[in-house]
């Protein structure tokens, strides 16, 4: 168990520094994928929402990363309200994945071999993300159960 931990506290370091990662390729969305000609085609409030959601979904990287990192000893303890935090970050980015590959087409994603490189690279990550937090989750579940 305590060769476990160990992975799992590297895994979690990464994780917190993966998360500003995701905002390296978050700032360039606006511009790459041409928000200054399609935003315009929406209503003002519809315009203003598709800011205010890009704003929170930002916000909201940001908080996992710096949770993750702060709060990375209670993780590895298994202190309730970290696991509790894990189950909602692996969620969190389960649902990305689940969404990139239910809900999205192949035709949906602008052309050429940098999108799909970031593409590729961000739902790696993503996978990368979900999966450090779900195994922080069950090794403390099986750890209470064994």
């Amino acid at each position: 168990m305590k060769h476990l931990l160990d992975y799992l506290s590297i895994a979690l370091w990464l994780a917190g520094i993966g998360h500003f990662c995701i905002l390296f390729a978050s700032f360039q969305v606006p511009g790459r994928l041409g928000w200054k000609e399609d935003l315009p085609k929406l209503t003002p409030f519809n315009r203003k929402l598709m800011w205010v959601y890009a704003g929170t979904t930002l916000q909201t990287i940001i908080a996992f990363g710096i949770l993750t990192l702060f709060l990375h000893d209670q993780f590895l303890n298994g202190d309730r309200a970290a696991i509790a935090l894990a189950v909602f970050i692996a969620i969190f980015w389960t649902t990305r994945i689940l969404v990139d590959f239910l809900y999205f087409e192949h035709s949906d994603w602008p052309q050429g071999i940098q999108f799909v490189v970031g593409h590729i690279l961000l739902t790696a990550l993503f996978f990368a993300l979900a999966l450090t937090y779900w195994a922080v989750v069950f090794f403390h579940i099986s750890e209470r159960i064994l």
